[in-house]
């Protein structure tokens, strides 16, 4: 049942209630039993799967047959049935937002938003506000407030 309820995509806390128990039991029965982390771990690992096989199809997109039936009376019995009156062939773009998704987590070090940069030597900095009145800074407040409001 555990196996299953993690495969459903319960998380612990929904599991440790259908169990009727609270979530530090099943924390505490997870660490003490190993056939129990066992089997919420092979649950978790297929429903992970699905869902890594579907962004990944997503990323690159993918095409569907669109079937279209109705109910048609067959001329031959009289009888209603169930028949096939279209098929259409369907695309789906690849999603930019799964691309980049996946990269930065499949592949951070070349696809992350922050760098590391090293840096060896010293570093000579100059304050270019430092002449600045209190009036002149004020004003350059004004501005780059202007400008990021618009």
């Amino acid at each position: 049942m555990l196996e299953g309820w993690a495969r459903d995509g319960l998380i612990d806390e929904q599991i440790a209630e259908n169990m009727g128990i609270v979530p530090s039991t099943l924390y505490r029965w997870k660490n003490e039993h190993e056939e129990i982390s066992e089997a919420l771990k092979k649950g978790k690992e297929v429903v992970d799967r699905q869902v890594e096989n579907a962004l990944l199809k997503r990323a690159l997109g993918y095409s569907y047959e669109e079937v279209t039936k109705e109910i048609c009376e067959n001329p031959e019995t009289g009888n209603l049935e169930m028949k096939i009156t279209k098929k259409v062939k369907k695309e789906v773009v690849p999603d930019t937002t799964a691309q980049i998704f996946w990269l930065k987590n499949r592949r951070p070090d070349k696809w992350r938003d922050k760098r590391d940069v090293e840096h060896s030597g010293g570093l000579n900095v100059q304050n270019q506000y430092e002449s600045m009145t209190e009036e002149e800074l004020m004003e350059l407040a004004k501005k780059y407030e202007k400008i990021n409001s618009s």
